[in-house]
């Protein structure tokens, strides 16, 4: 006779130069890890797993922000993501990493650091994303009347576990949201 199990859901987010782990039981936190850096994300996201893991062993799904971001870093997050599922035969599910910023307002813009001098960003209205993704210099939107948060505009702003959790069910993602071309080409496709 088994009592009511909570889904135990493991979320992940490297779409921006933070690495985010997180542990739910149902909506309850049991763990949130993160660490900063653009090209530690291969490093710290087992660490941070297994971190959360030590909490909780018992997972039933793994979610994972599916950018925009850098090629790279989204990559590793989720494949990883994928792999741990896989492994354990569970499910796995995406998100738009900007939908799980946390703002409130009507209408307003949220942004994130593309580099190479731009942002990935998205329109949202009443918390529903109505335009986007999309990246661009920040100049090409500051002249918009929306207000805007994140990168080029206010400190910068990182996707919340729980929202990227909540938009998993209700938005879910199932490719990477890969705006631009990677960085690196195979000798063949260079000028």
């Amino acid at each position: 006779m088994g009592g009511f199990h909570a889904v135990i859901s493991l979320v992940i987010d490297t779409a921006t130069h933070r690495t985010s782990v997180a542990l739910f039981d149902g909506n309850q936190l049991l763990y949130n890890g993160f660490r900063d850096g653009a090209t530690a994300h291969a490093e710290v996201l087992p660490k941070l797993v297994k971190e959360a893991l030590v909490i909780n062993n018992d997972i039933d799904e793994v979610i994972v922000g599916m950018g925009p971001g850098p090629f790279t870093g989204l990559r590793v997050g989720i494949t990883f993501a994928q792999t741990f599922a896989h492994a354990r035969d569970i499910p796995w599910r995406g998100a738009c990493s900007l939908d799980a910023i946390d703002v409130d307002g009507p209408s307003y813009i949220v942004t994130s650091d593309a580099r190479r001098k731009e942002v990935y960003w998205a329109k949202y209205e009443d918390g529903i994303r109505v335009e986007g993704p999309s990246v661009s210099a920040p100049e090409l939107i500051e002249g918009r009347s929306e207000r805007k948060f994140g990168f080029a505009f206010t400190e910068a702003l990182y996707p919340s576990m729980a929202m990227l959790l909540a938009k998993s069910h209700t938005n879910p993602v199932n490719e990477p949201l890969y705006l631009r071309r990677p960085d690196a080409q195979p000798t063949s496709e260079r000028a």
